[in-house]
């Protein structure tokens, strides 16, 4: 009989995870389902409303739900994690508390990791519909950029919703990196993967907890952790303007031995040492990323604590 771990991480659910657990259970009593046994491993990420309490009754009633709490918010990245280190089953499935990733998703994955020689089943949207405009177009821009400065493909629309083999699962959890961006350590380890598409589904109940800038900063995390060439860019925009000054510098001393004419134009020269300082000042702020992820790194401490557990 194959287990499969469900991993969800919650943070203020207190709305969506009966009415989830309701769907899993659903999607269980499938015929594809009849010899899989489920385990549903809920992380509570440091939620300030009644999520811990619904969970902890719900493992009280069901052998199969098991939970976690965190001592604070860590983040869903360390959520998922911990999750993935709790879990005992022989597949795993990581997926949100809000049903945007739909559950009964899971049919099509298992059968394609059990007849089709997949390590991995991913899933994708493929519309963003109910999504703000502005958000879509820097979602698009980011996977643009990103896959053009790593050695590996991020895919456009990608969610962290999928089913893995054990395989895939250890070695997801064998990068112990305090700076975790799940997207590109899935993409990292490769293995083979199939992916499913589907249209945008709009929460089922509560409010989104990422906003523009909380999804700005994950984008940051996100090409920091894989990528140096922000750091390349920033020498070469650097060689770029020492050449272009040099430049200057003696066609304004020719100008002045041959022509006799004195250096003139102040508001522009104020204009272009504004305009070299922000490029300074930018180049900094791209290096100061790199080095604040090597600090919090070298400190070594752990990605989660855990405040409590079920005794299963």
């Amino acid at each position: 009989m194959d287990k499969i771990s469900i991993i969800v991480s919650c943070y203020n659910e207190e709305k969506t995870v009966n009415i989830l657990i309701d769907k899993l259970e659903e999607v269980a009593q499938d015929e594809v389902f009849k010899d899989v046994e489920f385990e549903y491993v809920f992380v509570n990420d440091g939620s300030k409303d009644e999520t811990l309490n619904i969970l902890k009754k719900m493992s009280d009633e069901k052998k199969n739900v098991r939970y976690i709490s965190f001592s604070r918010n860590f983040g869903k990245e360390a959520a998922m994690l911990a999750g993935l280190e709790y879990a005992t089953g022989d597949y795993f499935a990581l997926m949100d508390a809000d049903l945007q990733d739909p559950p009964e998703l899971l049919r099509e994955m298992y059968i394609s990791i059990k007849t089709e020689d997949y390590d991995c089943i991913a899933t994708r949207r493929v519309t963003r519909k109910g999504e703000p405009l502005l958000r879509s177009f820097f979602s698009r821009t980011f996977y643009k950029l990103i896959n053009k400065m790593t050695d590996f493909e991020m895919v456009d629309g990608a969610r962290d919703y999928g089913l893995m083999t054990k395989q895939v699962r250890d070695s997801i959890i064998s990068m112990k990196e305090y700076n975790r961006y799940y997207k590109g350590l899935f993409a990292f380890v490769g293995f083979k993967k199939k992916w499913i598409e589907y249209e945008n589904v709009e929460r089922v109940a509560g409010e989104t907890k990422w906003s523009f800038w909380k999804l700005f900063k994950y984008a940051l995390e996100g090409i920091t952790a894989f990528t140096t060439t922000p750091l390349a860019i920033a020498s070469v925009i650097g060689l770029l303007f020492c050449l272009i000054s040099g430049i200057a510098i003696i066609f304004i001393i020719i100008k002045t031995l041959v022509y006799g004419d004195a250096t003139s134009g102040w508001p522009s020269l104020a204009c272009i040492i504004m305009f070299m300082g922000g490029i300074q000042l930018l180049s900094l702020g791209i290096i100061g990323q790199y080095l604040s992820k090597t600090y919090l790194e070298v400190k070594n401490r752990p990605i989660y604590i855990i405040r409590e557990h079920d005794n299963k």
